[in-house]
This record gives C-alpha cells, structure tokens and sequence, in this order.
C-alpha cells in the first residue's frame, strides 16, 4: 500500500549497530554517503545538508534540519525541510544476526501537493537505491579499515 505522507525504507546491513551508528552520526562519514553538512549529534542542534538547488522547484539546495530526537545506536530523528518540504526523517536500528535491520521513515509529505508528492517519489526511489548503496559502500569502507 502506497502511503502519500511517508516514505518507508527496509534495508539489512551487516555490519553492528555500533558501526551503522557511527556511520548515521559522524558528519565526515555522514558527507560521505548522504551529502555535505554541519552535523552534531547533540539534542535541538541545527544544522544544513547541502545538494544541487533546483530553482525549478524552487529548491537552492539546502535542507534546514534540526535534531529533534536520539538514543545511541537505536534511534535518530530529525527534522528535514527545503524548498516547500516540512518532513522528519527517523533512522532506527535493530540489531539482527550479526548485522543491524536499518529502518528510514521520511514522513510529512503533503498528499494534496503535487510538488510535494514528485519530491517524495523522487527521495523514494533514491533512499531505496543511491543512498542506502552508499551508506553500504561507506561502512564497508570502515570494515575495510578496521573501523
């Protein structure tokens, strides 16, 4: 079933929670597999991915985001806007076998908004393949170097 408001992404990592967490929390290693940013993994910090604007959209380029809410290797949320988007993204890990079952929910789209509605099918299809294959690449990456 195709939820207008949400986006929701599944996706088995093996690698532990402690690694994915780091991964989700270092702003370096954030940049790498998500986009540039000022992050800090502190409660109420305000901070700003940077993309390619999209003035058609009327987009420059700049998530606002704020860290609304935290528990070590379980939990991340965050508030996620640009353009005309007011969304939350929540990251949740559960440990599984020898691996971590990584949960995103980007939730807040307006079902009545076509702009809102293309950006959620968009940002849909890229957490499910660019940017988790990313953040797989960045934690193999850390493996790879002992990390």
């Amino acid at each position: 079933m195709d939820d207008a408001r949400t986006i929701r992404v599944d996706q088995f990592l093996a690698h532990s929670p402690a690694r994915v967490w780091r991964a989700l929390t270092d702003p370096r290693l954030l940049g790498q597999w998500l986009m540039p940013n000022d992050f800090e993994l502190s409660l109420g910090h305000r901070f700003t991915f940077t993309t390619n604007p999209i003035p058609s959209h009327d987009f420059d380029g700049r998530i606002n985001c704020q860290v609304l809410d935290f528990e070590s290797e379980r939990m991340l949320r965050i508030s996620w806007g640009g353009g005309k988007l007011d969304t939350t993204v929540t990251w949740k890990l559960e440990p599984e076998g020898r691996g971590t079952r990584l949960f995103v929910i980007h939730d807040g789209f307006d079902p009545d908004d076509p702009i809102q509605q293309l950006a959620r099918r968009g940002m849909g299809s890229g957490w499910r393949s660019g940017v988790l294959r990313g953040l797989e690449k960045c934690l193999a990456e850390l493996e790879h170097h002992g990390q």
